[in-house]
């Protein structure tokens, strides 16, 4: 019998495509920010694309929620890469973007990885955390907002990957809670596990540094550094302390896969000149208009 997961996850990489472009554009649109500052997303739910992206970004959020329920987080966590490839076809379909041949390549890299994943990852039940694995995504947090706190200090490419890649070590630390916390079986049991909250306060840093990152730079870079920063630290966790599974001889396939995945996915953060105008918040830098990135035209929906 075929694990829902696969049809969770096939779903998932669709909803998190459509929320990245959708966010990209609001977050184009609202004044940069050059502070920590959680008011960005009262900003950001202002505009109604954001909203629609958001909705989408939470859609992918549960369908990932349920594929980790029976697949390992080295699959899960690596699919969330193939997004970029439904956010970049879309790109090209609505807002005309024009993709680099190079970026094209990596593209299809990025799913020939993905393909030799799916292939690999045998479903299975995850193991519970211990008390101290607990303790660490608590201590994972409170470091993600310290560095948050200096990262919104840099500017253009830089603070795009920096900030990008907070992002995703702040949503590989919500996918390791939600792993484990996906096999409870009734409303106690999710309400008195302090994963759930872990979980809550991971996603909620991760929105916010995810949304300072594309303000600053492009959002395949943004994306991308957030993707790679993420699916390491899943992918290690679950294989030593969650029980994800590979199948009896293929493990030098999910190794390749991985491997390819993550390579194309730091490979698109070559393409890093800001895609967006902004406008610059109050204190920010002289000149804090964006440049345009050269070949690609952005239009409003």
């Amino acid at each position: 019998m075929v694990s829902t997961g696969w049809f969770c996850l096939a779903a998932m990489i669709a909803a998190y495509g459509v929320a990245n472009l959708l966010q990209s554009i609001a977050a184009a649109r609202t004044t940069v920010h050059h502070t920590f500052d959680p008011s960005l997303l009262v900003r950001l739910a202002s505009h109604r694309t954001y909203v629609l992206g958001l909705i989408c970004q939470v859609l992918g959020f549960v369908l990932a929620f349920l594929a980790r329920r029976d697949l390992p987080l080295f699959l899960v966590q690596a699919s969330v890469a193939a997004g970029l490839g439904v956010t970049a076809l879309l790109g090209v379909l609505v807002l005309k973007w024009v993709l680099p041949r190079a970026e094209i390549a990596l593209l299809g890299l990025l799913l020939a990885g993905i393909t030799a994943l799916v292939l690999a990852a045998e479903p299975a039940p995850a193991r519970p955390l211990g008390a101290a694995a607990v303790i660490a995504l608590a201590v994972t947090l409170v470091a993600l907002a310290v560095l948050g706190f200096f990262a919104v200090r840099l500017h253009g490419a830089l603070g795009s990957v920096v900030l990008g890649s907070l992002a995703g070590i702040g949503f590989s630390a919500a996918a390791i809670a939600a792993r484990p916390l996906a096999s409870e079986h009734s409303v106690t049991g999710y309400l008195g596990n302090p994963l759930l909250y872990l979980l809550i306060a991971h996603s909620l840093v991760g929105q916010l540094l995810l949304g300072l990152a594309m303000q600053r730079g492009s959002t395949t870079a943004a994306v991308a550094a957030m993707d790679a920063a993420g699916a390491v630290p899943a992918a290690i966790v679950g294989l030593l302390l969650l029980g994800d599974r590979i199948y009896p001889g293929r493990e030098w396939m999910a190794a390749v896969g991985f491997v390819v995945t993550l390579a194309a996915v730091l490979g698109l953060t070559r393409y890093a000149e800001p895609q967006h105008h902004h406008a610059t918040a109050p204190g920010g830098h002289p000149g804090g208009r964006a440049a345009e990135r050269p070949g690609v035209r952005t239009a409003g929906l």
